[in-house]
């Protein structure tokens, strides 16, 4: 599938994200809010970048359920509770994107919450995916 990343002219280039995804039609896969924890619905963690890398990959294995790999995801928004924990974690989280996702960089948006429903959730990611039509 070709995504056109939308860049305007004179705007300086965003660092791990782009600022809009154009993609032609196809079937959209919406991935609910997936937080750090297991298949069991367990947290291994407290820290913020083990949660990331579950979260990322819950996001993975749903859109894999939609017949949609990594570079599908067109949009994804963060939500994170812990603001200092991000920053720290920054290079940390990069290096997990990056193992996961290589370097596909889809629209995303970062939120900052007071708190995440599910104890002791630090991050939660949800995506929208377009997966080419078959045929």
């Amino acid at each position: 599938m070709t995504m056109t990343v939308l860049q305007p002219p004179g705007w300086a280039a965003p660092i791990g994200y782009a600022n809009g995804i154009s993609v032609p039609a196809g079937r959209i896969a919406f991935i609910a809010g997936q937080v750090g924890w297991n298949e069991q619905q367990v947290f291994e963690s407290e820290e913020l970048a083990p949660q990331f890398e579950q979260a990322l990959k819950n996001v993975l294995a749903v859109l894999s359920e939609a017949g949609g790999r990594p570079e599908a995801i067109c949009r994804i928004t963060a939500y994170c509770s812990d603001k200092p924990a991000y920053l720290k974690a920054r290079s940390e989280l990069g290096k997990i994107w990056r193992r996961l996702m290589g370097k596909h960089f889809p629209a995303m948006s970062m939120i900052f919450v007071a708190e995440l429903l599910d104890h002791p959730a630090k991050i939660e990611l949800e995506a929208t995916a377009i997966i080419e039509d078959e045929g």
